[in-house]
Order: C-alpha cells, then sequence, then structure tokens
C-alpha cells in the first residue's frame, strides 16, 4: 500500500477541483449549462478514485489499478458527455460538444492532479485555456481563408437558430 500524507492529498484534491473548476467557470462566463461547480466536482470526484487506487494498490500493482481506474472513469465521463450532447440536441442540430469535451477534460485533469503530475496539469491547463478564449476567433478566420464554411455566421443570421456551444 502506498501512503501519502496529508499535505500531498490536500494539495493533489485541491488542485483538481480547482483547475477543473477554472474550466467551468470560462463555460460559466459564455453562459452555458455545465459551469464551475460541475466541473469542479468532476476533477475532484475523479481525483479522488484515483488517490484511492494508488492508496489501495500494493507497491507491485499500483500502476495496474491506477489503469484500470482510470479506464473506468473516462467510460463513465465518456456518458455524462453523451448526457449533455443528446440534452442539448434540437432536430439534427450536434450541440453541447464543447461542453462534452470540457467534462472530459475536467476529469483528466481530475485524474493528472490525483496522480501528482504537476507539470503536465500546468501544461493542459493553460493550453485549454488559450483554446477556449481565442479558439472560435482563430477558427473563423482559418474558415475564412481556406475557404470552409463557417456555421457561426449561418447560425447567427438565423433568428430561430439557437447559439452554439
Amino acid at each position: 500500500m502506498t501512503e501519502l500524507d496529508w499535505p500531498e492529498i490536500i494539495a493533489r484534491l485541491g488542485t483538481a477541483t480547482v483547475a477543473a473548476g477554472a474550466v467551468g467557470l470560462d463555460r460559466d462566463l459564455h453562459g452555458k449549462p455545465i459551469g464551475l461547480k460541475t466541473l469542479g466536482i468532476v476533477g475532484l470526484s475523479t481525483a479522488t478514485v484515483v488517490l484511492l487506487a494508488l492508496q489501495l494498490a500494493e507497491p507491485a500493482k499500483v500502476a495496474d489499478a491506477a489503469s484500470r481506474v482510470i479506464q473506468g472513469i473516462l467510460t463513465g465521463i465518456g456518458f455524462l458527455g453523451a448526457g449533455v450532447i443528446v440534452h442539448q440536441s434540437t432536430g439534427f442540430r450536434v450541440r453541447g460538444l464543447t461542453s462534452a469535451a470540457c467534462t472530459f477534460l475536467a476529469a483528466c485533469l481530475g485524474i493528472v492532479c490525483g496522480a501528482g503530475q504537476w507539470k503536465i496539469v500546468v501544461v493542459a491547463l493553460a493550453l485549454a485555456f488559450v483554446l477556449l478564449t481565442i479558439g472560435r476567433r482563430i477558427e473563423r478566420r482559418l474558415h475564412r481563408i481556406l475557404g470552409g464554411k463557417d456555421e457561426t455566421r449561418s447560425s447567427e443570421t438565423s433568428p430561430d437558430a439557437p447559439p452554439r456551444t
């Protein structure tokens, strides 16, 4: 059994909650249905389960136990993300993909925090915020340059079209 001390446990769980909650705050600020509390809980819960697996596993089997737990978490998060997409769907239009992806990211941040891999957490969170803050502008610019279909413009011009997620 691997034993972590209290400061390390608090750091891992706290960082998972704050990191995933920060992604949720971005979703809140953009008026999306999934936010700080939800994604903070996703990060906290995944880090908790990873820590439990690390604490209970025999030293020789830590990697196997962690791998099985991570696979289970990601499968469950896939169902949660599908619920976000299906709940938001209207007709044949797919909606909620970014919120579902953010749920998956929050779970991954929780897993990585639970494992204590701080460098990965920092880089993943930084890249996520770059995508969430300027991703749409980059996407629109590339659509214009490359001649792709810009879905945001067609939904913005239609009076009854719901906003994109």
